[in-house]
């Protein structure tokens, strides 16, 4: 019985299904096409590194996110630098800070 999927895949993802003596049908997208269904991977990768924590899952939220940026017009290179930008000028997560309240005046965001 054909099970109905409707996501993005990876490149070899046919290919590892077919040499293990099923079918499958694939769609390629146009890059418009493919960024919305790119970015519901990107929710369903995310689902699956709460659910098991592993290395191998963060490694996927990368490669979705490296794609993801790719069709915005950034490359791996931009984006680590607008990073390490964003580091310089706010901050890491190195100090475990978590913030529990704020008082006075309200300002704009940081």
């Amino acid at each position: 019985m054909a099970e109905n999927h409707f996501k993005a895949v990876r490149d070899r993802i046919p290919k590892i299904i077919k040499s293990s003596g099923r079918e499958c049908t694939v769609k390629v997208l146009t890059d418009p096409e493919f960024l919305p269904e790119l970015e519901k991977k990107l929710s369903e990768e995310l689902d699956e590194y709460f659910e098991s924590k592993t290395p191998e899952e963060l490694a996927d939220l990368l490669e979705v996110i490296y794609r993801i940026a790719e069709l915005k017009g950034f490359s791996k290179e931009e984006l680590e630098a607008i990073r390490v930008k964003k580091k310089e000028k706010r901050g890491g997560f190195e100090d475990n800070l978590f913030l529990l309240n704020t008082s006075g005046e309200e300002a704009s965001s940081p």
